[in-house]
């Protein structure tokens, strides 16, 4: 059995950041008052969506690329 790590990290990150986004967007915009007004929680969470995003293609790429040889299922 292979195992790509890119998989479960893609999807751990884009999780986290898909509630970081949500955080961001529905949260009282005065808490970002100590944070000269920046939206942390936005943009870190797109970040991590684009990283998790980022990791999945790759993965998927990797999966697609790998034939296996005659006679033998691919798992």
């Amino acid at each position: 059995m292979r195992l790509d790590v890119r998989l479960p990290m893609g999807l751990m990150f884009g999780l986290i950041g898909v509630l970081l986004v949500a955080y961001g967007l529905l949260s009282d915009p005065a808490i970002y008052q100590r944070s000269l007004g920046l939206n942390i929680n936005l943009d870190w969470g797109v970040v991590l969506l684009l990283f998790g995003g980022t990791m999945l293609l790759l993965a998927g790429r990797a999966r697609a690329r790998v034939t296996p040889p005659p006679g033998v299922p691919r798992q």
